[in-house]
């Protein structure tokens, strides 16, 4: 067993990224979200494995095969493995999320430039 500091996880974009497989070989991975900028985005994309996304404050309008969601703080967006999906800063101010990817890595195939 062993603690990791937020501020040990490297900043990428407006996540702090944690990888299992750097954390003593850890199933899941995830990015902590923390971004203040209405109207970000994240681009349309896919995994291979199952994503699970709790929001701790804010709003996402979320397109997952498709279809457009809106969730708010308190809210659990379940992806599944294949679809695919991308989300934008809908809210007036602040998002934070912990985007958990059921994986060891992250794995990520882009579906838009």
């Amino acid at each position: 067993m062993h603690v990791v500091p937020q501020s040990a996880l490297p900043l990428v974009g407006v996540s702090h990224e944690f990888v299992g497989n750097e954390q003593g070989r850890t199933g899941i991975s995830f990015f902590l979200v923390n971004t203040s900028e209405p109207g970000r985005r994240v681009r349309l994309h896919k995994h291979d494995y199952d994503e699970v996304v709790y929001l701790i404050e804010g709003q996402s309008t979320w397109t997952i095969s498709g279809q457009q969601v809106i969730a708010r703080t308190g809210d659990t967006v379940v992806v599944h493995a294949g679809e695919p999906h991308g989300f934008v800063n809908s809210g007036e101010g602040q998002l934070r999320q912990i985007d958990i990817h059921l994986h060891p890595t992250f794995e990520t195939i882009w579906l838009e430039d």
